[in-house]
């Protein structure tokens, strides 16, 4: 998360929850890539997802209290059918993902990770969206915030993990006055709580992250200044599986078939669509 839900229910954290029914079934599977599947993978019949269903449109806990819903759960889906195989999207906190992918606890990770080369030590990614950071306050009495600078003297509410706290913490670092008071939160639902019972002044989350929060909270919070930091998001996956490719090959495929852009355009988020799929292209 270059990463949130007011009012959804966080209830599942930590659960499993399958795909829905008829959902990324073997019926959209394209042979070819079908064939490019590691055995191992192909022999559970199942891909485990992970995300961090805090963070609406792009994965969150749906109505029914353990359904992992969103932008990424969907692709998940998609992407699991062209292979021939059911995703399995699992709830689970966002500094836990990649170390859980290193483990191989999960085959794939997608919860709004921006691929950055550090993260790149540890797991490969495979590009399939753009997002930049964005900052949102309290309509009422939120202070001006323009840029990173900007934070300098203030309390910023951050998810544990994600480029905004990296972010956060390194623009206190650079404060000539007043440092930057950075509260971490184990998901993105603390962080938007600090920032309505005023705890924090400050949230940051991704655009679409933030953009949606923003609509969500019946005129509670506003967004301030302009979008930054545009980097793509990447598809976690662990190192040596002989994966990369086969993801590479599947989110191209549904690039060209139109259902990339469908499900964008479902959870309104096309304005971040890529043209292509790339391995490990993180820009910093």
């Amino acid at each position: 998360m270059a990463l949130a839900a007011c009012g959804d229910d966080d209830s599942g954290s930590g659960s499993a929850t399958q795909a829905q029914s008829g959902t990324g079934a073997a019926s959209g599977a394209v042979a070819e890539i079908q064939a490019m599947l590691p055995a191992a993978v192909k022999d559970k019949g199942t891909l485990t997802v992970a995300a961090d269903a805090t963070y609406p449109p792009n994965e969150f806990i749906g109505k029914d209290g353990k359904t992992v819903e969103g932008m990424d759960a969907d692709l998940a889906k998609a992407l699991a059918g062209i292979v021939g195989l059911k995703a399995r999207v699992q709830n689970a906190t966002f500094d836990s993902i990649i170390p859980g992918l290193a483990a191989n606890k999960y085959d794939l990770g997608m919860s709004s990770f921006t691929d950055t080369k550090e993260r790149e030590k540890t797991v490969d990614f495979v590009t399939y969206f753009t997002a930049g950071t964005s900052f949102y306050v309290k309509a009422q009495a939120g202070p001006t915030v323009n840029t990173l600078a900007d934070l300098c003297g203030k309390t910023v509410a951050v998810e544990k993990g994600t480029t905004q706290q990296t972010d956060a913490e390194a623009q206190s670092k650079k404060c000539s006055g007043a440092a930057v008071k950075v509260l971490t939160f184990p998901d993105q639902n603390g962080a938007n709580l600090a920032l309505s019972s005023g705890r924090a002044q400050v949230g940051m989350a991704d655009s679409p992250v933030a953009d949606y929060q923003v609509k969500q909270s019946n005129g509670q919070f506003k967004l301030v200044g302009r979008p930054y930091g545009t980097a793509p998001y990447g598809i976690a996956i662990p190192k040596g599986t002989g994966m990369a490719p086969v993801v590479q090959a599947g989110m191209n495929e549904l690039i060209k078939n139109g259902t990339y852009m469908k499900i964008l355009t479902k959870w309104g988020v096309q304005s971040g669509a890529v043209k292509s799929a790339q391995v490990n292209a993180a820009v910093s």
